[in-house]
């Protein structure tokens, strides 16, 4: 029996590199399979599709397609809002919230760094993220396809760029968070809120020069590190402004204030 697969958009990214014509692909099977498992066998995660018609009706990714269907596969749209349902994901998300895998652990602490909630830790297997992504109601992130085709991912979008900032940039635009940037309100060690702490209090975790010339400080609450607005903080203020002035994220209609933005800086 034969399935004809058709793909739309992006989803050519995910096909044969050689593929000449447009992303078509027919699908033989020898028995009956859900939509999910037709689309991932053609290498297209279920996680990157945004809408699917089978001989023409919408359809969700439980469908039973047999032999003479025609599936045609659409990608997401970006961006992506995560708290409004859609026909795939009828499950909307009360925030975005992340996890992330080894392959992407530049661009989780850089995720942190921009107070977004985004879980990591390097010993973490493929199955205890996909577990957590659907306990906490989790994003998953990620350069790894075979990840994103479990069925307990929901949410999940594979990591195109390369440096840990483009890959920032990539996911910001991605899901639209500009709303949701809190920077340098959590720990990128470890993922908590900081808490603004005394100078007093922490005075012996400072070195001299710190001492002297930095009076403002926060804590994480968890592991006990210890955070000032250093001249770091003006650098990566500027590359963060020069992602929103790309997007032209910086103009009134867009609801974002720089000020409020970088307010403890």
């Amino acid at each position: 029996m034969e399935i004809r697969i058709t793909f739309y958009g992006n989803l050519d990214f995910f096909l044969h590199p050689t593929l000449k014509e447009p992303p078509q692909m027919m699908h033989v099977i020898r028995r009956s399979t859900s939509v999910k498992d037709g689309i991932e066998a053609c290498g297209v995660p279920h996680t990157e599709v945004g809408t699917i018609y089978v001989n023409g009706v919408l359809s969700d990714f439980d469908r039973i397609i047999i032999g003479g269907d025609f599936v045609d596969v659409f990608p997401i749209t970006p961006p992506m809002d995560v708290t409004k349902k859609s026909f795939l994901r009828p499950d909307a998300l009360e925030m975005p919230r992340f996890v992330a895998d080894v392959n992407v652990g530049k661009l989780a602490s850089l995720l942190r760094l921009m107070g977004l909630d985004t879980a990591y830790e390097q010993e973490w297997k493929d199955s205890q993220i996909a577990e957590l992504a659907l306990r906490e109601d989790r994003i998953v992130l990620t350069r790894d396809r075979l990840l994103l085709k479990r069925k307990t991912v929901v949410f999940g979008h594979l990591v195109r760029t390369e440096s840990p900032w483009q890959q920032l940039q990539e996911v910001i635009d991605f899901y639209s968070l500009f709303q949701w940037l809190q920077p340098f309100s959590r720990c990128t060690y470890c993922n908590k809120i900081l808490r603004m702490v005394s100078k007093e209090a922490i005075l012996d975790q400072l070195e001299p020069l710190t001492r002297m010339f930095y009076h403002e400080f926060t804590q994480c609450p968890s592991c006990g590190r210890v955070f000032w607005p250093g001249s770091h903080r003006e650098r990566i203020k500027n590359r963060v402004m020069n992602i929103l002035k790309k997007r032209g994220k910086l103009g009134l209609q867009d609801n974002i204030n720089i000020g409020t933005l970088f307010n403890d800086m």
